[in-house]
């Protein structure tokens, strides 16, 4: 989260960075599923339609994490598979999904042949990979003519609390320079215009971007800290970085942040995200 700073982002090595993620999701990915999945599972349903996933369709989704997805698309009754660069990850989605196929496979070099699949999700993985450039290609190649590509990445951080809050509670009272690896900015495509750039970037047309108005409820900031903390990869890193003292600086701040969002003992966060969809030629 870093890399939302306003001075000059400094250069971007994309093989250390993919290296940090690929650590980063093997370490946490059995501990995804209870922590950020009653959030990110909103999407799952909109994703999947705008995504044109019906039964029959051949359904590839990229960076499945727990399977999510992949799985709601089988129970659409499309011929589904996942594919993650964590094997941990695929060992959860298959615990999760017992009846749906998943396999080890980078987004950046998809282990399919070219036109395979009617549609591609990718939920919440542009953000996290190191040439998504790339990876839009990578989708384009693998679908056929009228194929669908439908991605969702967070919104920006002033929209989505959930990050906005903690980013900006370690500005005040962290430290951001911390010996982590650069990567791409992680709300580069909070702006339609950039979900359009990279989906025409790869080839495909007619994107559309909507923003879904995704949020959660958690029970203190306390809950919120030891999810980040323990089930992400960049705020886990970076908040894992800090001093004791900064550390819990970092927390009397955030609740002092927070205290607008509290309702009947709990913390409401608005979380929304962005959902880009466009069609191959």
């Amino acid at each position: 989260m870093s890399d939302a700073q306003a001075k000059p982002a400094p250069p971007i090595d994309a093989e250390a960075f993919k290296r940090f993620e690929h650590a980063g999701w093997d370490q946490v990915g059995d501990r995804y599923h209870d922590a950020f999945g009653p959030l990110t599972r909103q999407a799952i349903d909109p994703t999947l339609d705008e995504a044109g996933v019906a039964k029959g369709t051949r359904l590839l989704d990229v960076a499945c994490g727990p399977g999510y997805i992949a799985a709601a698309g089988a129970r659409r009754g499309a011929r589904a598979v996942g594919v993650d660069f964590s094997a941990t990850m695929v060992g959860e989605a298959a615990r999760l999904n017992p009846d749906v196929e998943f396999r080890e496979g980078d987004a950046e070099s998809l282990p399919f042949p070219d036109r395979s699949f009617d549609a591609v999700t990718i939920g919440f993985g542009m953000l996290h990979f190191a040439r998504p450039e790339q990876a839009a290609a990578e989708a384009f190649r693998v679908l056929v003519p009228g194929g669908r590509l439908a991605f969702t990445v967070w919104d920006a951080p002033e929209r989505a609390l959930t990050f906005g809050l903690t980013l900006r509670a370690i500005e005040a009272r962290g430290n951001l320079e911390v010996p982590l690896p650069p990567g791409p900015n992680f709300f580069r495509f909070s702006d339609p215009a950039a979900c359009a750039d990279v989906l025409e970037g790869a080839g495909f047309r007619g994107p559309r971007v909507r923003t879904l108005p995704t949020g959660w409820r958690l029970p203190s900031v306390d809950a919120l800290i030891e999810m980040l903390m323990t089930a992400g990869v960049r705020t886990r890193a970076l908040l894992r970085a800090q001093t004791p003292e900064a550390l819990a600086a970092i927390v009397t701040e955030l609740r002092e942040l927070a205290r607008p969002c509290e309702r009947e003992g709990a913390l409401e966060l608005p979380t929304p995200c962005v959902l880009a969809a466009a069609a191959r030629p």
